[in-house]
């Protein structure tokens, strides 16, 4: 009988306190706010039905790419595009169970270029062994670029600013040129000392997914890949199951979500057929948490109905 409770204890705890994964999301036309799905798995996902945050910031108050990490403490950190075009930042807020957030702010990390058309995309990476957080997103400086096919105002590079406190950022400062109109860059970390930039090259000839490489997440990055998506693809989001990789992004002219698999970041294998995304999703992030925490927020939510 003693043997058996112990046993029954030691797996509510394992239950208790497994792996589970939130997605970021928001709904179009993006003024409702932060949206967040759920897994056990990390290919089969569940929508909590209700929004989170509510955007108050910027000059549209939209809440558009909500990127998310949860810090070495326990805090969730949230940044998101706050408007199509006109503003020079982005939105933040924080928050250490999700329900109850901290007051927005908006970050104006390109104040210093009146040029800058847009600041689309902002991600989070915490760089963990510089203790830091590195937030890179895509802005449109008209001239600065040899544009290509692109217009003045639509061809975007990547630009990063650094912060430990979320209170002081450093200067903002180029990301990445790779000679193209990029965005929607998300960073990830194999191991110590390797890197991989998961962007879209946003070019009207490509519109697709592409991968670079780095042994530091500030870069400088190499060379880019050839196209791993079709075209009409955007808002990569990775997260790492077992020995893989799984991209997802949104096929945006077929209005569906989509997913690769890959070991290598060089070979990618079609996963449309092991996932299940609920219609309406759209570009967020994947943040591994501990089980407890998905049940917290269900009962959460259900206590507001």
């Amino acid at each position: 009988m003693k043997r058996f409770i112990i046993i029954l204890v030691t797996i509510i705890i394992s239950s208790c306190s497994g792996r589970a994964y939130l997605f970021t999301s928001f709904h179009e036309p993006a003024d409702a706010g932060l949206r967040l799905l759920y897994s056990y798995d990390g290919y089969h996902w569940t929508e909590l039905d209700t929004t989170f945050l509510k955007p108050a910031v910027g000059q549209q108050k939209v809440m558009r790419d909500p990127s998310m990490v949860q810090g070495p403490e326990g805090t969730f950190h949230l940044v998101w595009t706050s408007s199509w075009r006109g503003d020079k930042g982005f939105g933040y807020a924080a928050s250490k169970d999700l329900a109850h957030w901290s007051p927005q702010q908006f970050i104006p990390v390109m104040e210093q270029e009146p040029a800058t058309v847009n600041v689309w995309a902002p991600e989070l990476f915490y760089d963990d062994t510089d203790k830091k957080y590195l937030i890179v997103w895509a802005s449109t400086i008209p001239g600065r670029f040899e544009r290509g096919m692109e217009e003045e105002k639509n061809n975007h590079r990547l630009y990063m600013t650094t912060t430990k406190d979320f209170k002081t950022f450093t200067p903002a400062q180029l990301f990445l040129d790779p000679g193209f109109s990029v965005i929607d860059a998300t960073i990830v970390k194999r191991k110590k000392g390797d890197y991989v930039l998961v962007l879209k090259d946003n070019t009207r000839n490509e519109l697709d997914l592409k991968v670079v490489f780095s042994n530091n997440p500030a870069g400088p990055w190499q060379h880019s890949s050839p196209a791993f998506t079709e075209k009409y693809t955007e808002g990569p989001s990775v997260v790492k199951i077992k020995d893989q990789w799984l991209i997802y992004y949104d096929a945006y002219r077929k209005k569906t979500y989509e997913a690769m698999i890959t070991k290598d970041f060089i070979h990618f294998e079609n996963a449309g057929n092991k996932i299940a995304v609920p219609e309406g999703h759209k570009h967020g992030t994947i943040v591994p948490v501990k089980k407890k925490v998905v049940k917290q927020l269900l009962k959460q939510v259900k206590n507001r109905k």
